[in-house]
């Protein structure tokens, strides 16, 4: 029983040291990526960065809600009078 256990820790040894030193290895490269990515905010830049405009990102092209009609309406599908999808 003894020699059992002695064999699979020997068999084990090289696996566990792998693996610990792979952890080691992407907990390495994760902190210098971090440190990298702060590094970087601190750089000056001959511009600054633009403002994105997210009102322009999210608003309606085709209809506004002042609109009348209804965006289904529009796509030609069949309304009813409260400009709901018409179903038969």
């Amino acid at each position: 029983m003894r020699d059992d256990i002695s064999e699979l820790l020997k068999e084990a040894k090289p696996l566990y040291f792998a693996r610990k030193t792979r952890r080691r290895r992407i907990k390495a490269a994760l902190a210098m990526l971090v440190c990298v990515v702060m590094l970087q905010s601190f750089y000056p830049r001959s511009e600054p960065l633009p403002a994105y405009n997210w009102y322009d990102a999210f608003a309606l092209t085709d209809s506004t809600v002042a609109d009348n009609t209804s965006v289904i309406e529009q796509m030609g599908l069949p309304t009813d009078d409260m400009g709901f999808l018409m179903v038969v």
